[in-house]
């Protein structure tokens, strides 16, 4: 059974870093899209970045750009989200999502099958 497991949110203050974990396990990983999502109270669940697993192809929101960073280690089964010049529009419940890669990356979170539980991210101003 596929399991990710979130971890590495709280509360900071708008210019601080977080870094989200997501250890994944139940199956090799080698073949898949790797993402974090976000939903804010009230809002959609949108997406804030992929990884496919090889490391070979990257995406990141515009709103992210320049200030996150995906990345994962394969000997560890884990991705990680590196979060930098945090700002209080950035406050939401931190989801990573899993899928087995066909073609492009994608970014609706109708396309992944696996989802970890969450962790909450606050930035306060």
């Amino acid at each position: 059974q596929v399991q990710l497991v979130e971890s590495g949110g709280g509360l900071v203050q708008a210019g601080d870093s977080l870094r989200l974990s997501c250890a994944a396990s139940g199956r090799t990983f080698r073949s898949y899209d790797m993402a974090w999502f976000r939903q804010a109270p009230g809002k959609e669940r949108t997406i804030v970045a992929v990884i496919r697993w090889s490391g070979a192809r990257l995406y990141y929101a515009d709103s992210v750009k320049g200030r996150f960073t995906i990345s994962g280690d394969n000997a560890k089964n884990t991705v990680y989200l590196q979060m930098n010049s945090l700002k209080p529009e950035d406050t939401a419940v931190y989801y990573c999502a899993a899928r087995a890669y066909v073609g492009a990356l994608v970014t609706s979170p109708g396309d992944y099958t696996y989802w970890g539980q969450g962790t909450q991210v606050t930035v306060s101003s």
